[in-house]
Order: structure tokens, then C-alpha cells, then sequence
């Protein structure tokens, strides 16, 4: 089966995940700065924009990831729609984080939702190498997945974190969210590992 219908539909299903975080965001209720100071509306951004750039990072590995798949099966679509639900939470783990300012348990289920996506896309990778083989051209780009092994680390570390803190006592809830903060900005960092696999492709006349 070819990969195209899977990714136009999981495209629209990452467009609406944006559209409704940037709904959630609350407008102030006046209409100068002394409102917008007050409206708490800078953190509210602030929430938003780590968001995005998650949904922005799946969205740019998921394309990298299928422009090497040749071929996708049953397998690969629930493991596809399995990453979907857990991005399409991401919208309410946000909101309730954002609403709550930074509480302990939504930062809590907030990481959680985080590791659930790694862990989904995780399998994910896994079901397309396991149905290509292990020379495909997925397996050879991924390689050691460094980034891939390191982020549940992180996040875990940070869930441990924030159950650890309290809502009186909140500097390690804060390090809690630090920690997928900085796992944003790992994945941030271009990661040319496909991109020369498929330069290599295409320099070997490889059409596939």
C-alpha cells in the first residue's frame, strides 16, 4: 500500500491539533497593555509555542520517515493512528497546564502525554522496519537513534521531577518542566540523518 493517503490524512490531523491549541488561548478582556499584563496571556504563549514546536517536530520526522517507506502495512496504519491519539491530547495537556499555571499534576500528565508520544512513535518506526527488514533504508538512517533513546529519559526525569514537587513548593515542578523544554530544543537541532540517506538514494540512481 502506498504511503500517501496515510500522510495526507495524518498532515490534516496534526493541522487541526494546531488549530485548536491556538483556540484554547484566551483573549484579554481589555484593549491595552495593562490588560494584556494582566490576562497572563505571555505564559499562555509561552505554553503554546512549546506545543507547537512538538507538534511541528512529529510532523517534520513523521514526513522525513515516510519519504523512505516504500510501502506501508495494516500494521504501520494503526501504529500510525495510535501516535494520532496521543498527539490529539496534546490540545487538552496543554490547555490544562496553561489554566492551571503549571500545577503539579497537569505538568505531570503533561510529561506523560510527551512520553506516550515518543513511546508511540517509537513503535511506529519499529512496525515499518520490522515489515521492510533489517537493511531497509529506515534502519540504516536511523541508526543508533540517540535523540530517539534519549528523550523518554528525559521525560521521565521530568515527570519524577514534578511528582516530587508540590503545588506550595514548586521549584522542582518548574525543573519538571524544564526538562521537555529541553528536549524541544535537542530535536530542534536539524537531524540530517534521512536527508542523506535519501541524497545517497538519489546519487545511486535509486528511483525507490
Amino acid at each position: 500500500m502506498p504511503t500517501s493517503r496515510l500522510e495526507a490524512f495524518s498532515d490534516g490531523v496534526m493541522a487541526v491539533i494546531l488549530t485548536i491549541m491556538v483556540l484554547e488561548i484566551q483573549v484579554p478582556e481589555g484593549h491595552d497593555l495593562a490588560a494584556l499584563a494582566s490576562s497572563g496571556l505571555g505564559l499562555s504563549l509561552l505554553t503554546y509555542l512549546l506545543s507547537f514546536i512538538y507538534v511541528g517536530i512529529y510532523w517534520n520526522n513523521h514526513h522525513h520517515m515516510f519519504q523512505i517507506t516504500e510501502r506501508i502495512t495494516g500494521g504501520a496504519l494503526w501504529a500510525n493512528l495510535h501516535l494520532l491519539f496521543w498527539l490529539s491530547l496534546l490540545p487538552f495537556t496543554t490547555a490544562w497546564m496553561d489554566e492551571s499555571t503549571f500545577a503539579r499534576l497537569p505538568v505531570i500528565i503533561y510529561g506523560a502525554n510527551l512520553l506516550a508520544l515518543a513511546v508511540a512513535y517509537f513503535i511506529l518506526q519499529s512496525v515499518i522496519i520490522r515489515s521492510q527488514g533489517a537493511e531497509s533504508a529506515l534502519r540504516t538512517a536511523v541508526g543508533r537513534d540517540l535523540k530517539g533513546r534519549l528523550s523518554p529519559v528525559l521525560y521521565i526525569a521530568g515527570i519524577v521531577c514534578a511528582v516530587l514537587g508540590s503545588d506550595e513548593a514548586r521549584a522542582l515542578v518548574w525543573v519538571g518542566v524544564a526538562f521537555p523544554v529541553a528536549v524541544a530544543i535537542l530535536w530542534l537541532i536539524p537531524d540530517r540523518r534521512i536527508e542523506r540517506r535519501l541524497a545517497a538514494r538519489g546519487t545511486d540512481g535509486d528511483p525507490g
